[in-house]
């Protein structure tokens, strides 16, 4: 639809009426410029992580469907309480959950995936100049029963719902922008104008918390521009958008990783049929391993290292039980004082010598890595944690992140 845009506010603008207030006024005044607007909003503050204490009271393994009917009424409380206050105003504002505003979902219970979203409901209301605001994180499935979509997940929403109605995405949060690096590590980091849907989704996964990872997909697919901005202020955020040469820097930003674990498994078989075993039973473990490399060790012998989740340290430990109960003399060691320190850019597709000035900066400071792995577009160090804030230093001043 011409002249619409969604507006998404995340869980702490909306944790007190006062906050809703503030953040009606804003939606008003955005009314002003745009003839349609969608509102998109989490559940007030930490709402959603105390439904989900009380259902570990309720019950030791509370079933995933009742879970996510249980904290799909978060949203529902936010989108009514801000219609109220819209309507207190002398707007014409209706509220809708996830399943009335159209969106049908498919997956596992609270990690849903959107399949679709029927726009016509939304049309008729924006049509007749309401104002609609739609529970983010939520929708419907094929059995008809309330689902949930996992972390970030009215991101996911609001992006979606901009797919749809074919317009901008707006992200209101409580920081004012993309930063090149996380401001709390280096405190001189500059925010981005720009940065590609690519860059920013390699920033996601490689432990970048502003975006998730599944909608800055759903913006790139769709061609949804998608603007991160403060909810406190008004300062100029950033845009994430497609690729464009003009822009292209050897690097636009760092992320740090650091629940990270790193295992070494010494004197281990070199037969790629045994180092299947290992990996394929630490994925039927749901281990997400990350970084794997092997050195050799002695005749048909090598280590193994590889990375994977801090989080996944009991799975860990149990496929390691048994591999070590399988295998005769391997050593062990599980290191959990690491981050992973990765470096994302486009221009590094097209600019030969980045990953060099890299090494030769590490080396000149005297900073030692672990395991490294690139992708087309980033380059990532497995570092002691000690080191972490020097790396984080060192790299953005010489990069002027």
């Amino acid at each position: 639809m011409e002249h619409s845009v969604v507006m998404k506010f995340g869980g702490s603008s909306v944790e007190s009426i006062e906050k809703m207030q503030a953040i009606a006024q804003r939606i008003i005044k955005k009314k002003s410029e745009f003839r349609h607007v969608v509102v998109v909003v989490s559940a007030m503050g930490k709402t959603t992580n105390q439904l989900l204490a009380l259902a570990k009271q309720a019950a030791k393994y509370p079933s995933k469907r009742e879970i996510d009917m249980l904290i799909s009424t978060g949203e529902q409380v936010s989108i009514s309480l801000l219609t109220m206050i819209l309507n207190e105003l002398g707007e014409q504002a209706i509220a809708l959950t996830g399943f009335q505003a159209g969106i049908k979902t498919s997956g596992l219970h609270t990690k849903n995936k959107i399949l679709d979203i029927d726009i016509s409901k939304i049309e008729n209301y924006l049509n007749t100049n309401h104002l609609v605001v739609v529970a983010g994180f939520q929708g419907l499935n094929e059995q008809g029963d309330i689902t949930t979509l996992g972390r970030g997940g009215s991101d996911t929403t609001a992006v979606a719902l901009a797919a749809k109605l074919g317009c901008t995405a707006e992200i209101y949060t409580d920081v004012d922008g993309i930063y090149g690096v996380d401001p709390r590590l280096y405190p001189e980091a500059k925010k981005l104008d720009v940065i590609t849907y690519e860059e920013m989704k390699e920033m996601a996964f490689l432990g970048a918390k502003v975006m998730e990872p599944r909608s800055i997909e759903i913006g790139q697919r769709y061609k949804v521009p998608i603007y991160v901005a403060s909810s406190q202020n008004n300062h100029t955020g950033t845009l994430i958008k497609e690729y464009t040469k003009v822009e292209e820097k050897s690097i636009t930003g760092l992320s740090i990783s650091e629940k990270v674990m790193m295992v070494t498994i010494m004197n281990f078989s070199a037969r790629s049929s045994d180092i299947a075993t290992l990996f394929v039973a630490l994925a039927e473990n749901e281990v997400n391993v990350d970084m794997i490399s092997q050195t050799p060790a002695g005749e048909g012998l090598i280590n193994l290292a590889f990375t994977a989740g801090a989080d996944d340290l009991e799975a860990i430990n149990e496929v390691l039980e048994k591999i070590t109960a399988r295998y005769e003399g391997l050593d062990v060691i599980k290191n959990m004082n690491v981050v992973k320190i990765s470096v994302v850019g486009t221009g590094m597709r097209t600019q030969s010598g980045v990953a060099a000035e890299l090494f030769k900066l590490l080396a000149d400071h005297q900073i030692e890595f672990r395991l490294v792995t690139t992708s087309e577009i980033s380059i990532s160090y497995t570092i002691d944690k000690k080191h972490m804030k020097k790396t984080v230093e060192v790299i953005s001043s010489h990069f002027g992140l």
